[in-house]
């Protein structure tokens, strides 16, 4: 059977905005910190079967240092042959999506080597850019975005972003090869800077995702009204991109269909020829929201334990590791770098949320379904 054919532009943009769950890859290590393609792939299939909207490889959760490795191509190559290969009995919209880092040379280097690989699109990072003026970035994410659809990356400061401002963001938002925004400041001030960069661009066709892993339902439900012109937009964040989402996928993308769920409900329709419902007026029926809400908060605490945010997110690819691993789907925390490791008393707090939000788990799905991955 052949294998699914990479998106087109048009069709990527479609897919993005209609709003996926899309989990930042983790790196499968043997012990002696080698690709354990085995492992790799069960990863790759796990996303592809938890019904994930496509991929994020070569990332932060990825670990950057596989390019000081030389495993940058064998990883790009095997994300992208495991999941079209997975999906290739049901073909489905699948997005592919590289990280590309570093200088000009190195950050085209990369793009190209995906392209060749058969990605979709590159999450551009910028950071190590610090000395870089908004021009120089912009001319920067302009060559990068000639090779490949491009997401942009909103990285907080605290794991190596820059802050990066609402003219940046306001420019960058004219690129036409831009897709879609990964907005992961960690701050509420600056993840509207770029909502507001793209409402005011016009860019009705770049898809905002979060990657604020601290508030990703809230993120998800907020309607973000603001006016362009003389009129008033509204624009919602429609998907996640996200390390978090590289643990528990299933529920992940069960929740992000509740939101969808709800957003919809919420949206203001009447019937022909009735009366629209007042400006501002709630609706009745808040029930649904509001356990959202709780969820969110659930998840951020959850998330803490992950991400290890009691020592300022030492031990955030470890953490992701550590659940893999309790369900089978990673033998063992093993990083690039031997000093990332959990850090104490994180796995005390792993069974902490473990215990007090099953709800967030998918522990019953990976293991009806492991072995097969595994094979």
């Amino acid at each position: 059977m052949a294998t699914p054919r990479p998106l087109t532009p048009a069709g990527l943009r479609r897919h993005l905005l209609a709003g996926q769950v899309i989990p930042a890859h983790p790196l499968a290590l043997t012990a002696r910190r080698r690709l354990d393609e085995r492992h790799q792939r069960a990863l790759t299939r796990y996303y592809v079967e938890a019904g994930a909207g496509g991929i994020a490889v070569g990332v932060h959760t990825t670990q950057f240092a596989i390019r000081q490795h030389g495993m940058l191509r064998d990883v790009l190559a095997l994300a992208a042959e495991s999941a079209r290969a997975w999906l290739a009995p049901s073909p489905r919209p699948f997005a592919l999506v590289a990280g590309v880092v570093g200088p000009r040379a190195q950050a085209l280097a990369e793009a190209r080597l995906a392209r060749s690989l058969g990605y979709d699109a590159v999450l551009l990072s910028l950071a190590g850019h610090d000395g870089a003026g908004t021009r120089q970035l912009l001319a920067h994410c302009r060559a990068v975005a000639h090779e490949l659809p491009v997401v942009g990356f909103y990285l907080q400061p605290a794991v190596g972003g820059r802050r990066l401002d609402y003219r940046f963001w306001r420019a960058f938002a004219e690129i036409p090869q831009v897709v879609a925004i990964k907005v992961a400041p960690f701050n509420r001030y600056q993840t509207l800077d770029v909502v507001r960069a793209v409402v005011d661009a016009g860019r009705d066709d770049i898809a905002l995702y979060t990657g604020n892993d601290d508030n990703i339902v809230a993120d998800l439900v907020t309607p973000f009204t603001l006016r362009r012109g003389s009129r008033l937009v509204t624009r919602h964040i429609v998907g996640g991109l996200l390390g978090q989402w590289a643990v528990w996928t299933r529920r992940a993308v069960m929740l992000l269909e509740e939101v969808k769920a709800e957003v919809q409900r919420r949206r203001p329709a009447a019937p022909s020829g009735a009366s629209p419902a007042p400006r501002g007026a709630p609706p009745r029926d808040d029930a649904a929201l509001a356990s959202l809400l709780a969820r969110g908060v659930a998840l951020t605490d959850a998330n803490g334990a992950v991400f290890d945010v009691a020592h300022a997110f030492a031990g955030c690819i470890a953490g992701i590791h550590e659940v893999l691993r309790r369900q089978g789907l990673m033998r063992g925390t093993w990083c690039l770098d031997p000093r990332e490791r959990l850090s104490p008393g994180q796995a005390r707090e792993l069974d902490r949320v473990s215990r007090a939000y099953p709800f967030l788990t998918d522990d019953d799905f990976v293991a009806a379904h492991r072995d097969r991955w595994l094979a």
